[in-house]
């Protein structure tokens, strides 16, 4: 699996998510600030609501430009067995029943699922309890995070 195309797609797909984000920031401010929507009395919230969305929306806006300046800067390095799992890792890990869960360890933003081949890639980031949970680990290391009440254990079966 190539780390460069993965990067590539994590960058793809912010930059999707970012003009979507922005579409709906200029709907809600065209609506916040429309002459219609001006308040009539107290009860007259559509203003205000639009107007609360639109200060969401230029926060979500921002955190997305601030992912991709992460990605870009992103430089995933080689896996070496004597520094165990790092920011930068394509990992398999094997559950309790066997499944193979393809992870891709990154900088933050990048939480998805992206196609690889014949596989799902899971994109978590070092301060994701399994990404924390990861780190320094080594194949055949053992991982394990509580979720909730449950304890999930996963075995490290390659590491590139």
């Amino acid at each position: 699996m190539d780390k460069l195309l993965l990067q590539q797609q994590v960058l793809d797909r912010l930059a999707d998510d970012l003009l979507q984000v922005e579409h709906a920031l200029r709907e809600a401010h065209e609506t916040a600030t429309h002459e219609e929507n001006i308040a009539e009395n107290k009860y007259d919230t559509l203003g205000l609501e639009a107007a609360y969305l639109a200060t969401g929306q230029a926060r979500r806006a921002e955190a997305i430009r601030q992912a991709m300046a992460q990605w870009r800067q992103f430089r995933p390095r080689p896996y070496l067995a004597s520094q165990g799992i790092q920011l930068g890792a394509l990992v398999c890990l094997v559950d309790v029943d066997d499944q193979a869960h393809h992870l891709f360890l990154g900088p933050d933003g990048g939480s998805m699922k992206l196609p690889c081949g014949t596989h799902l890639v899971q994109v978590i980031s070092s301060d994701a309890p399994l990404g924390r949970a990861m780190l320094g680990k080594c194949e055949g290391d053992e991982v394990s995070i509580r979720v909730g009440a449950l304890q999930q254990r996963f075995e490290v079966l390659r590491v590139d």
